[in-house]
């Protein structure tokens, strides 16, 4: 089994030093929101893994050139992303559950009035059938 990367686990000197980082430049991206580690109950910060990897990328976009503020803002761009991404997998499980074959039913008025079912893609026989597309949940 191998570590949870949510877990936080490191002290701040434990995760400066995994990032490459000053402790003091932790403290910074925290104050200023890049990076929030968890806090232990004496309100020392604890950092996961994932936090050291987001430490690193802040890192490199600021090699880079990126200003604190434009790191800011696609970290959190990323963020939404993410979110968004699984938002659409929960639909498209949640779509993917509801397609049933009895989920789009078709009926036809038949020459007597009477309701005929159709299969999907046949057609009624008589042209003075109607259609109705039946769907649970929806009122005609």
């Amino acid at each position: 089994m191998g570590i949870d990367i949510n877990q936080p686990i490191f002290v701040i000197s434990v995760a400066a030093e995994l990032a490459d980082m000053h402790p003091q430049t932790l403290r910074q991206y925290d104050r200023l929101g890049l990076v929030s580690p968890s806090r232990a109950p004496g309100k020392s910060r604890r950092y996961s893994q994932r936090d050291v990897d987001m430490l690193r990328e802040v890192q490199r976009l600021s090699q880079e050139g990126v200003s604190l503020e434009g790191i800011r803002r696609i970290l959190e761009l990323e963020n939404q992303v993410a979110s968004l991404q699984r938002r659409v997998e929960e639909l498209t499980a949640e779509l993917s559950r509801r397609r049933d074959p009895l989920d789009a039913r078709i009926f036809a008025a038949g020459p007597a009035g009477d309701v005929v079912t159709l299969a999907r893609g046949q057609r009624p026989r008589a042209r003075s059938q109607a259609v109705v597309i039946w769907r649970p949940g929806l009122q005609p």
